[in-house]
């Protein structure tokens, strides 16, 4: 979609090209070798022994400094003549030239589909500037870059793009960069200026995988590759030109923090393998100002950059706590810069990484003091292919849904259950977001009690943090206190109410199940029900006398009757054909939940786990009914979830 709205335009001729310039024309080469260089017909080895030694970046750049496919400068090693590359000037004993020619063995299939990709040549200013280069042409290894703790190749990319695009065209020559996370440098290929970079690591291992790609042609310096603790070490340590660009506060608005900081947590009890893993001298100097966002690691490299190197440009790969999380406020608070520029892509797109959320490239000026409220970001794929546009806002303390779901906790006689899970406002923290008997089912449980009078406020919040489904895009997105429209909307809050009654993980077996939405006479059942509340409830038969100005109205002593649109009478309907077919089974339990019934047809397996499927083919048909009808509601609720204000787009 993206590419046809770019290209096909009424009087364009031509799809719109890469611009090739000094800071991508690395990039182009490592897709280049992928690409063209394995349909030459030339014995490499032999060609790097030869007395002047041809190598493939010679051909790329017969390729890159051309016009119509006919190579036009005159130093070049090779050059390229429509269909086939030549040799260039290579003298022979007798004070001749000699000339080898290579072509193509797809008869330059390959190589028309890439350069059509780009605009050739670059412009003219940059001619002199990448001949010069020859050198930083040397193939590096690919496969460290494809590592297991390694920025994938598409994100240094992309990360250096809009670099370009934030500190200009010449930013890399204008700018001093340092890694202060290294591990062995792969974020820093593709950077041409080699005496403005710095590279830092924890490990002593990490700085000699440095050193030895220097020599096999990495462009560092080796005086600027260095150990370096960044959470405890002091700044003595540092080569005496970085300490001096630290020092001097106009170099220090030239430098470039550029890393893919480690994203270590202490997250919880479960998770004591970590104990320790944040502390360091850094987190006792800023954990006062940070809170719990001091837990991570990367957001103490943040601090400590922030506060100790003044005006200078941040540039980090991290999670999206920072912008959104509710428990990153103290850490907004603290963090006053700008951000300029942002793109997301999923997690999974780094190696050892399974979960489907998203990480963001951010780049920070620290010398515009402000705080974060919102950005437009870009959204790549795992491929780099773009997506879409999302944006990301920041909120306050009383701006999250656990806000406003706490001023519906109520006291009364009897309670029919317990709402688990509101210490957590986004997507990722909806799996502990349950409705249980007791609060005593689960450990360490946040929650409140469910009864006559908040039964339809918990149903709505329990709806709306389940009827939009997560996605690695927003999986970080935090629901919100809703505006009052919610209120004076009577489908919403019934379908909310529909979605909740079945989808609860209520069990007889804990306690008295208040939560069956049929009278016996609507499933057959054999006998009488411990509790009719919920079909009581939904009839306007339940005293609300005891209720405190439910929804700002007085003076009602019933619950009201229910109506529901068609979507809920649908589920009703699949629901209670479910109920009848249980009802109708010998060993049945008459106060059986949706929960009860499930285990019933579907069984556990040896962990105790509740099986996927059913061997009564019956019961699969109703259940799946009874999913879709519901999936149709999710469907219904999700657009009036975000015009509500539960969630921003």
């Amino acid at each position: 979609h993206q590419f046809i709205k770019e290209n096909f335009i009424v009087g364009k001729s031509e799809t719109s090209k890469i611009r090739i310039d000094k800071n991508n024309f690395l990039v182009i080469y490592s897709k280049w070798l992928i690409a063209v260089r394995p349909t030459i017909e030339a014995n490499w080895d032999k060609l790097k022994s030869a007395k002047k030694s041809i190598l493939d970046c010679d051909f790329y750049l017969a390729d890159l400094l051309s016009r119509d496919n006919i190579s036009f400068k005159d130093n070049l090693s090779v050059v390229l003549n429509s269909n086939i590359y030549r040799t260039n000037k290579v003298h022979n004993d007798y004070g001749g030239l000699d000339f080898t020619e290579f072509g193509f063995s797809d008869n330059q299939k390959a190589y028309n589909q890439f350069w059509n990709k780009y605009e050739r040549p670059p412009n003219e200013l940059y001619w002199d500037y990448i001949l010069e280069r020859r050198e930083l042409l040397v193939p590096q290894d690919v496969r460290e870059r494809k590592g297991s703790f390694f920025t994938p190749q598409i994100w240094v990319e992309k990360s250096q793009e809009y670099l370009t695009d934030v500190l200009g065209e010449n930013w890399q020559d204008e700018y001093y960069v340092w890694d202060c996370a290294a591990g062995t440098g792969n974020l820093l290929a593709g950077l041409t200026n080699k005496y403005n970079i710095y590279a830092s690591t924890l490990d002593r291992q990490d700085v000699d995988v440095m050193k030895d790609r220097i020599q096999n042609g990495a462009n560092l310096l080796e005086a600027n590759v260095f150990q370096f603790d960044f959470l405890n070490d002091d700044f003595t340590k540092l080569p005496q030109s970085l300490q001096e660009i630290i020092k001097n506060p106009k170099k220090r608005k030239k430098l470039v923090i550029y890393i893919n900081p480690p994203y270590a947590e202490v997250s919880g009890y479960w998770e004591k393998e970590k104990t320790g893993v944040n502390q360091s001298k850094i987190h006792d100097k800023y954990h006062s100002f940070l809170g719990t966002a001091s837990r991570e690691l990367f957001t103490q490299f943040m601090a400590r950059v922030y506060d100790e190197f003044n005006g200078c440009i941040l540039a980090e790969f991290s999670k999206l706590k920072t912008l959104q999380g509710s428990a990153f406020i103290n850490f907004r608070n603290f963090f006053l810069a700008k951000l300029e520029k942002c793109f997301i892509m999923p997690g999974n797109s780094f190696d050892n990484v399974t979960g489907l959320f998203p990480i963001g490239f951010k780049i920070w000026n620290t010398s515009k003091k402000e705080k974060f409220d919102s950005i437009i970001s870009e959204v790549f794929d795992n491929k780099g292919n773009y997506i879409v546009q999302k944006t990301f806002n920041s909120f306050d303390k009383n701006q999250y849904i656990n806000k406003w779901i706490t001023q519906y906790k109520t006291k009364t006689d009897e309670n029919i259950g317990f709402l688990a899970g509101t210490n957590g406002n986004d997507f990722q923290t909806n799996k502990i977001v349950y409705i249980l008997n007791l609060k005593e089912q689960m450990a360490n449980p946040r929650g409140i009690w469910i009864n006559e009078c908040n039964l339809i406020p918990m149903s709505i919040y329990f709806a709306v943090r389940h009827s939009v489904k997560a996605t690695w895009i927003n999986d970080r997105d935090q629901f919100l206190f809703p505006n009052t429209k919610w209120k004076n909307d009577s489908e919403f809050q019934n379908d909310c109410f529909t979605h909740t009654l079945f989808n609860n993980n209520i069990q007889s077996k804990i306690s008295t199940n208040h939560w069956i939405p049929f009278t016996e006479h609507e499933v057959d059942a054999k006998k009488k029900f411990e509790s009719n509340f919920m079909s009581q409830f939904i009839a306007g038969k339940i005293d609300i006398e005891n209720c405190t100005d439910l929804f700002n109205e007085t003076g009602k002593t019933k619950s009201d009757v229910l109506k529901f649109s068609n979507e809920a009478k649908s589920v009703f309907d699949a629901g209670r054909e479910l109920y009848k077919y249980y009802h109708k089974q010998k060993d049945c339990n008459v106060n059986a939940s949706l929960y009860d019934i499930k285990v019933h047809f579907q069984g556990r397996n040896d962990i105790g786990r509740m099986n996927n499927k059913s061997e009564d083919e019956t019961y699969n048909k109703l259940l799946k009914n009874l999913r879709e009808t519901l999936e149709i509601l999710e469907i219904k609720l999700q657009p009036k979830v975000y015009e509500f204000g539960f969630l921003k787009k």
